[in-house]
């Protein structure tokens, strides 16, 4: 899901480009003519891509700037620690990340024949040369000036003493104004939930504040302009995060304090639940691909749906899945982390033994399954393994709109819609709506595969049926 990517991008994501950076270079001019402009290629993870350029700028006494970018997570102009460039090679070094990206020119310095190293792992990488700035066409992202107003916010959440930053966007009259807050998926995730490429909520706060519908959307803790320390917090830590966009929002004068709802895509699809269970003072809430069963069972399924894509056997996505359980299980029994970490590597070790030539965990090396480990022992994942939005779903007592891309790889929509409607009959609450929507991925684009290499090819960013879906719903609402 965010935050991200999504909900489950802390274990998707084997690594993350946040890198690039700086290194002058005197240089033959005939060499930096031709080499100057982007390198841009495609690493392979898992069963994603991430896009990689290189950008090399020259200046006036013929040194040059290296930067990368990692245009799919939104990360762009980094320095590099070091950049070794000869007739025939390039070599960029990121000391932060541990990672070395090594090429050698190839078709008239048309091509770098490549490869990617990190935390002990190599990843095959072909850069194309071009002498223009790399850019994705994303049709649907707004261009100023905006037919509404716009202004920088910063709010508070006293019970964790985390500062917020964020946009408000209001209709330019006729306020007191509806207003929904926006609540990003899993992993890092900035104001406009930017990722593989996308701006999702940039296009969706435009479109509701065009329709009269004012939006607040913020930084996650720890991320871009907020404070707050984001590696350590949970699910829980996110949901008090959102309480206090409420509470800031009844603080304003051109909002209507009655009409206050909030609209979350994937894990914020279960932290808006959590938020609207607590509260009596939330007008309605809208689940994009939200969770109605547990982390663990979302995992599960994702993972499983993953393998089949990826041409594994079905003896093969059995296996997985076994171990995967035995994993989880051991986490949730196993608080203390050093402890976890044992019996996992032991389990490991074994199902490696017993299955040396299945794909996934029997292929893994050291550094792959340490980082594994290390992700699901965080506060974050054993928080998300066991959560169950039905106890927060039973208690929601204002209208639910849940909407799931049938082709979500992510959170699958034949899984979790049902479940949200069960808790919603369960706790008594008639003014709810759960649907299903053809043809659209884990971000509501319209897609062929859903898969998750996909995401960033694709220059629709959220799809119109489901923009005009949220505001015909809310506009049914209001008028209840």
């Amino acid at each position: 899901m965010k935050k991200s990517l999504l909900f489950t991008a802390r274990i998707v994501s084997l690594f993350v480009l946040i890198m690039a950076s700086l290194h002058g270079l005197a240089q033959d001019q005939e060499l930096i003519g031709k080499i100057k402009g982007s390198w841009s290629g495609k690493i392979k993870v898992g069963a994603a891509e991430l896009t990689l350029v290189v950008n090399i700028i020259p200046d006036e006494k013929n040194n040059f700037t290296v930067t990368i970018d990692s245009p799919d997570q939104g990360v762009k102009g980094i320095a590099t620690s070091k950049v070794t460039v000869t007739l025939d090679s390039l070599i960029v070094k990121s000391a932060i990340l541990k990672g070395t990206f090594e090429g050698a020119f190839a078709d008239n310095y048309s091509t770098l024949k490549g490869k990617w190293k990190q935390s002990g792992m190599t990843f095959p990488l072909d850069l194309q040369h071009s002498f223009e700035k790399y850019s994705v066409n994303r049709p649907q992202e707004p261009i100023p000036p905006y037919p509404y107003l716009e202004r920088e916010v910063i709010l508070k959440n006293e019970k964790a003493n985390v500062e917020l930053a964020g946009t408000l966007t209001t209709p330019q009259s006729g306020g007191p104004f509806p207003t929904v807050i926006l609540i990003t998926g899993s992993g890092p995730q900035n104001r406009d939930e930017e990722l593989m490429g996308h701006k999702p909520f940039l296009v969706l706060a435009d479109y509701l504040t065009r329709k009269g519908i004012a939006v607040l959307r913020v930084d996650d803790r720890g991320i871009a302009k907020s404070t707050g320390t984001f590696a350590t917090s949970t699910t829980l830590d996110f949901a008090t995060d959102v309480s206090a966009e409420v509470d800031f929002l009844k603080k304003q004068k051109d909002i209507d304090t009655t009409r206050i709802g909030l609209i979350g895509h994937s894990e914020g699809g279960l932290i808006a639940p959590i938020v609207a269970s607590e509260r009596e003072d939330i007008a309605f809430i809208i689940l994009l691909a939200g969770p109605g069963v547990t982390g663990e069972k979302i995992l599960l399924s994702q993972v499983a749906i993953l393998n089949r894509k990826a041409g594994l056997s079905d003896k093969e996505v059995k296996d997985d899945s076994l171990l995967r359980i035995k994993i989880y299980s051991i986490i949730k029994k196993n608080p203390d982390n050093d402890k976890a970490t044992e019996k996992i590597k032991s389990l490991v070790t074994t199902f490696k033994k017993k299955n040396p030539d299945e794909m996934g965990f029997a292929k893994m090396d050291n550094n792959q399954l340490n980082l594994f480990i290390q992700q699901g022992t965080s506060p974050w994942f054993r928080i998300f393994l066991t959560l169950d939005p039905v106890n927060y779903l039973s208690k929601v007592h204002c209208p639910l709109l849940a909407l799931n891309g049938s082709l979500d790889v992510q959170v699958p929509a034949k899984e979790n819609l049902p479940a949200i409607e069960k808790a919603m009959i369960f706790g008594g609450n008639s003014n709810y709506s759960v649907e299903e929507m053809p043809g659209l991925n884990h971000l509501f684009q319209h897609a062929t595969t859903g898969n998750i290499d996909e995401y960033s090819k694709i220059e629709e960013t959220m799809s119109p049926d489901i923009l005009e879906r949220i505001v015909e719903w809310i506009n049914k609402i209001r008028k209840q």
